[in-house]
């Protein structure tokens, strides 16, 4: 009897020690497939890694640029040119292009012809006001925030500068909506050509001034001279001498065909989108039936 539940007492406790080794087994099998959840999730999360990185370093690398659409009152219209590095923006220029064309705006005030301490009693020149403009786009990033005290765009926001500063600021936002554009084909500066000889036609040597920032065509203007007036050609015909609807009947006077050549200059960068006739007329630009092979002729040779 005593063999027998020796016996018994020694089965039962294999099949104890049997059961718990089998537990002890499936045990890793577990943590190993809890293991593996992670590692399965690796791919997913890394993508998720790489699209905030995108965004929060900030802007995309490259140069931007905008330029006001027309020549407001003053002549002179705005350009903004600024360079993002690594998703910062590491240098802005504020710059301005004249009707006439020219020099640009930061050059003609810091050789004192824009005049603004003399003539005005401002503070500090254009050029100087404009740096410091640029200087707070650099260091804040954006102009988010930026409080205009007037409709005209004055703020003050921005110590040291009392030019009204909403052209650049809007600028700015145009730029970084449309993205990097970088340079454009023209290197910067301004430029001159005039005919050799007056016309014996009609009189006139034209002339064309061309004005480059950041590569691209930003002012351009078509005028010309006479011995036998003491106006420019857009002047005389401005104030009606010219006569050209009145005497031709013309679309439009002289000054007014030719704005329209220099803006779809502006526009396409390309003078060869200019394309003529055998009258030297074109049907490129709407609003123009004047000749305009002298005008491709002198921008040629104004930019080379």
């Amino acid at each position: 009897m005593r063999k027998l539940l020796s016996l018994i007492m020694v089965v039962a406790m294999t099949a104890a020690l049997l059961i718990g080794c089998g537990s002890q087994s499936a045990a890793p099998a577990e943590n190993t497939t809890s293991n593996e959840t992670p590692a399965a999730t690796e791919t997913p999360a890394a993508e998720n890694t790489e699209t905030p990185a995108a965004t929060t370093e900030g802007y995309a690398d490259g140069i931007y640029f905008a330029q006001d659409a027309a020549f407001p009152e003053s002549g002179w219209k705005s350009v903004a040119t600024f360079e993002v590095k690594d998703g910062k923006i590491v240098s802005a220029d504020w710059n301005g292009a004249n009707v006439a064309g020219g020099v640009d705006k930061k050059t003609f005030s810091s050789e004192g012809n824009y005049g603004m301490v003399e003539k005005a009693g401002a503070q500090a020149e254009w050029h100087e006001q404009a740096a410091k403009a640029e200087q707070y786009l650099i260091d804040n990033q954006s102009f988010d925030g930026i409080n205009f005290i007037d409709d005209e765009g004055h703020t003050d926001t921005i110590a040291g500068v009392s030019i009204h500063v909403s052209d650049f600021v809007n600028l700015v936002d145009e730029a970084l909506a449309n993205g990097p554009s970088g340079k454009g084909p023209f290197t910067d500066g301004s430029y001159f050509a005039e005919d050799a000889d007056f016309d014996p036609s009609n009189g006139w040597k034209e002339n064309v001034s061309v004005t480059v920032i950041n590569g691209y065509i930003v002012a351009a203007n078509w005028n010309g001279t006479s011995e036998a007036t003491d106006k420019d050609k857009k002047t005389y015909a401005k104030d009606g001498e010219y006569g050209m609807v009145a005497n031709g009947g013309a679309i439009a006077e002289w000054d007014e065909q030719a704005a329209a050549v220099e803006n779809f200059l502006i526009q396409s960068q390309d003078v060869d989108a200019i394309t003529l006739n055998e009258e030297g007329k074109t049907d490129a630009v709407s609003g123009a039936t004047i000749h305009v092979s002298n005008f491709v002729k002198l921008v040629k040779e104004a930019l080379q």
